[in-house]
């Protein structure tokens, strides 16, 4: 085995919840039964005897398939790891268990005033969905996994947000719930807790900001409207530009357009049609008038 090899298999036998499992068994290892320990063993057993078979209902428990179940026997975490799914024994006064549910649980976070790194306060809730990975690491390692999880979901939420501008809140919504899910797992794998899955739900902004954003994109919008009324007007005057050089190298195309003019009002049904009377026409009467004078 190579330098590297070795070094890779050290850092993957290292691992935060490999380490639990490790502490946890060496904890678990069986020793030597003490005086007082033998004699509250052997009476349990002598009290299931003497009380059977009713001893039976309270010996023989069942956990579902979704559940495991973790015994202590003398406040020692009992050899063999967690039981389930089925039947299992355990013996009455000095066995305790706990049941572990294994499916994915989902909880909303709290809504969380965040300072982002532009000085914005924004609100932001999330949700979150978890599961058991390990349930001896869950019962031994942590007093409450539930609300410790909860506890973290939150203070890793508003650490994360408060090294991202408003900006990247709003559009980097994927990338800042990968970020979250990535520093919470590696926070709740000594309590044997997989976090599946972090979804960002609403960030809520503050009425003048809204107010203010609103207004940036109106006037955002109006701009972009004017610059392409003007564009338009530009390509306009560009058609008519090309339009009236081809009617001067044509007269008659000038008479077609002023028939076709006509023919446009006189479909509308309009009782009144004004006909454009060329100055050329007036000028040769306008001269003996202008000479009298």
């Amino acid at each position: 085995m190579s330098f590297s090899q070795a070094a890779e298999k050290i850092e993957l036998e290292n691992t935060p919840l490999q380490e639990a499992q490790q502490r946890i068994a060496h904890e678990t290892e069986p020793e030597p039964m003490g005086c007082i320990e033998f004699i509250a063993t052997a009476a349990s057993i002598l009290l299931f005897i003497v009380t059977f078979p009713i001893s039976l209902c309270l010996s023989f428990k069942v956990v579902q398939e979704y559940e495991r179940a973790v015994i202590f026997r003398l406040g020692r975490l009992r050899k063999g790891g967690a039981r389930g799914p089925g039947i299992f024994f355990i013996l009455p006064c000095i066995d305790t268990y706990c049941k572990v549910d294994l499916r994915t649980v989902s909880f909303d976070v709290p809504p969380q005033e965040v300072l982002s790194k532009d000085s914005v306060t924004v609100c932001v809730d999330a949700v979150i969905y978890y599961r058991v990975r390990e349930p001896l690491a869950a019962i031994v390692n942590v007093n409450n996994y539930s609300h410790s999880t909860r506890l973290l979901a939150a203070t890793t939420l508003r650490n994360v947000l408060g090294t991202r501008n408003l900006a990247e809140i709003l559009s980097e919504r994927e990338a800042i719930s990968h970020t979250m899910q990535s520093a919470l797992d590696e926070a709740t794998d000594p309590w044997g807790v997989k976090v599946e899955r972090v979804e960002m739900k609403d960030v809520r902004l503050p009425l003048q900001l809204q107010r203010a954003m609103a207004a940036e994109a109106e006037a955002a919008r109006e701009a972009r409207a004017k610059v392409i009324a003007a564009e338009g007007e530009m390509k306009a005057s560009r058609a008519l530009k090309e339009a009236s050089d081809v009617m001067a190298e044509s007269p008659a195309a000038l008479q077609l357009r002023y028939l076709q003019t006509l023919n446009t009002i006189s479909a509308e049904k309009n009782s009144t049609i004004i006909f454009p009377l060329p100055l050329d026409i007036i000028t040769p009467f306008l001269g003996p008038l202008t000479n009298r004078k």
